[in-house]
């Protein structure tokens, strides 16, 4: 049973930073096409950013220039750098994998609440 594992979040005064990780299976962040997402109260979920198995990024706009997706070389936590955090960024903030050979293979991690004051 695949499991991702998110870790990082906290409560952080505007314009701070914090790093968010997300782990998974023994190399999965190789083979799955992976990314982070948020829920703010009372809104949908949003898409953050997002790296496929190839490391290429992709990001909202309202994350360019402050948030930057990565992984480790091992491939086996996929991180979420966040800077200059404003009040709006206050989410549970989830990571998510589908599998690049079958998009209906997914998992979702529990969430890490962010909150950031002003």
């Amino acid at each position: 049973q695949v499991q991702l594992v998110e870790s990082g979040g906290g409560l952080v005064q505007s314009g701070g930073s914090l790093r968010l990780s997300c782990s998974g299976s023994q190399h999965m962040f190789g083979i799955y096409h992976a990314g982070w997402y948020r829920q703010a109260p009372g809104k949908q979920r949003e898409m953050v950013a997002t790296i496929t198995s190839g490391d290429m990024a992709d990001y909202a706009d309202f994350a360019k220039g402050r948030f930057a997706i990565s992984k480790t070389d091992d491939k086996n936590i996929m991180y979420l750098q966040m800077n200059s955090l404003k009040p709006d960024d206050t989410a549970v903030y989830f990571c998510n994998a589908y599998a690049i050979w079958d998009s209906s293979i997914g998992y979702w991690g529990q969430g890490t609440l962010v909150i950031v004051s002003s």
